[in-house]
């Protein structure tokens, strides 16, 4: 990561001057006293050699080499103990190491030195936030504009931490000078509103609504607000004359309606809230959005009351009959019956009528995909996975559950094709693990296919996203052992992996093998040992089995060989190979695969 991202660009260019700029340790280390201005400055050879070591530093953080460049910056503080920008430079690199108490010092020394510079003091702020030290990060965004009086969004920042204090005087005043910075506006009126609200005023936040409202007349919204905060303050009636005039004037206003709605809940009168709320539900002029939330609250009421579902569920179906193209409402429905743990089936059902409706629903497809997943279903998600690549080209987990069934299914070319398809996909900006796994599966599908140069490259290409893929580090060290090649290179990945998973029984035995074919029985012993103790499974690997009767026969032990010889062919090892073992009483080798 490039943490001093913001000077990369000017210090590109700046390495070049930087080299030809010599050092140079034989010049004074005094500061001198400017007789004009009586400031203390750096000699002048000391300025040369501080800009050398600074340009340096950001020369090497340009090339990656962020360990240097903060030793080079500590060096320029040894030479000016006053340089800002050096100070904040290293609380930059401090940040990245999550050293945030030091980033700190070194941020406030740099705001210190230079008052001026606002990046600096925002940056303080900002680590006060953090720290939720509002009363400091106020104080320096009070001073920040001070100096910057065009910064509003500063300003709105003060309003948002005097908030969080609870101080509403100065959240007000914060409020006010931004209105005098911008002028009135509605939303600034409804800030004054809130703000008076939190202070308990509230005679005064009513005629600040009241205003709004009465100013514009033909905004439908602030009227309907203004009931709503009538109904907030008990005060119903006067809320439903504003509804009800509102309706006259707009009868399939939404939001007038959803406000008349909890009007009715508010006075108690059920018996008209829920015929209103089903009137808004089936209309077609309703907006989706509108429905959603009221069938939200309709499902957290029903699990107040620990519900029927049922209900629920039918009243989902009406609204669905009512406008059948909604998908976001099917979409819901569904989130509801994951909810409630509904049978599979019909949670499978209705995610295929989302993508009847929306057939672009990716989330909608991957969750069916998931769920066939479990069933082993692959046909299935091969159906999806095709129309998912259309609908959505640039989602790469449809390639990959393509790839993956083809896969499972045996079809390799159909699968190396998906592999590939994604692949091309993949940028700078795509999930590394999502990434690494493409290239990996492309890697094994490509050894399968005997195709065994083009499949080290797809693994190289695979831990170049992600070096720590266990798998593929087990795959590609196995294979590289099976060929004869590159041990050394197997072994350190195979190393890796029992590093990561000491108990593994597959990664167990690829290590074990590799050393086997370094001629390192002893060692290989080691190894096979703990795989074959932690093979758990039911269905026991003839393979790690065969592996064990080798080992142990070029360790001398022929009896116990022979009876892991046994259990290989009993398990479905290769049976005409491990006879002739049997046979002779010794290891033989197994034929290489042609390539």
């Amino acid at each position: 990561m490039n943490i001093f991202s913001k000077y990369t660009t000017f210090f590109t260019v700046a390495c070049v001057l930087a080299m030809a700029i010599v050092p140079s340790f034989a010049f004074e280390n005094d500061r001198y006293v400017d007789k004009k201005t009586g400031i203390n400055r750096l000699s002048p050879n000391d300025r040369k050699r501080y800009d050398y070591f600074f340009l340096e530093a950001m020369c090497q953080q340009n090339a990656g080499h962020f360990d240097a460049a903060y030793d080079l910056l500590n060096h320029c503080l040894e030479i000016d103990s006053t340089a800002a920008e050096a100070y904040y430079m290293l609380a930059m690199y401090l940040t990245e190491l999550k050293k945030d108490t030091l980033a700190l010092q070194n941020i406030e020394r740099a705001a210190a030195l230079d008052s001026t510079n606002g990046t600096y003091q925002e940056r303080v702020a900002q680590y006060y936030i953090s720290m939720g030290d509002y009363n400091r990060a106020i104080s320096f965004y009070e001073r920040l504009y001070a100096s910057n009086h065009d910064r509003t969004d500063v300003l709105n920042i003060l309003v948002q931490l005097y908030q969080q204090n609870k101080d509403y005087a100065n959240m007000l005043t914060a409020i006010n000078r931004i209105e005098q910075a911008e002028g009135s506006s509605e939303e600034i009126t409804l800030s004054k509103m809130r703000a008076y609200e939190m202070t308990g005023d509230s005679k005064t936040a009513y005629k600040t609504l009241k205003k709004l409202a009465d100013t514009h007349p033909n905004d439908l919204n602030y009227r309907i607000m203004l009931g709503n905060w009538l109904i907030q303050n008990e005060r119903q009636k006067e809320a439903y004359k504003i509804f009800t005039s509102v309706l006259k004037e707009a009868p399939d206003n939404s939001y007038a309606q959803s406000s008349l709605y909890d009007y009715y809940n508010a006075i108690g009168n059920k018996e008209k809230a829920q015929a209103l709320r089903n009137a808004i539900l089936l209309s077609k002029k309703t907006p989706s959005q509108t429905k959603i939330f009221l069938l939200q609250d309709i499902i957290k009421e029903n699990e107040g009351k620990d519900g029927d579902s049922a209900q629920v569920l039918n009243l989902f179906d009406k609204v669905m009959t009512a406008d059948a193209h909604d998908a976001d409402i099917a979409v819901l429905k569904v989130a509801y019956m994951t909810l409630k743990k509904l049978p599979m089936a019909m949670i499978d059902s209705a995610l295929q009528h989302v993508l009847e409706i929306s057939p672009d629903n990716a989330g909608a497809r991957m969750q069916l995909i998931r769920s066939y997943l479990d069933k082993k279903d692959w046909d299935k998600i091969i159906n999806l996975s095709k129309q998912g690549m259309q609908y959505n080209p640039e989602e790469m987990a449809f390639y990959y559950f393509m790839g993956w069934s083809c896969f499972q299914k045996g079809d390799m070319d159909m699968a190396l094709d998906a592999f590939k398809r994604g692949v091309s996909q993949i940028n700078s900006q795509s999930d590394r693990d999502i990434a690494s796994d493409f290239y990996a599966m492309m890697g094994d599908i490509l050894h399968e296919k005997g195709k065994y140069l083009e499949a080290f490259a797809a693994y190289d290409s695979c831990l170049q996203w992600k070096s720590d893929n266990i798998y593929c580090l087990n795959n590609y060290a196995y294979y590289l052992c099976e060929e004869g090649r590159n041990l050394q290179k197997a072994e350190q990945m195979s190393f890796r992996t029992i590093k990561s998973e000491p108990k593994n029984s597959t990664f167990l035995d690829t290590y074990a093998w590799i050393l086997f074919m370094e001629k390192r029985y002893a060692e290989a012993k080691i190894y096979i040992d703990q795989a074959i103790q932690n093979d758990t499974d039911s269905v026991k690997n003839a393979v790690v089995i065969g592996h064990a009767g080798d080992i142990h026969a070029m360790n001398g032990d022929i009896r116990l060989a022979l009876q892991y010889w046994h259990k290989a062919m009993e398990a479905g090892g290769d049976r005409a190979l491990l006879q002739r073992k049997i046979k002779l009483r010794k290891y033989i080798p197994a034929e290489k695969k042609k390539k």
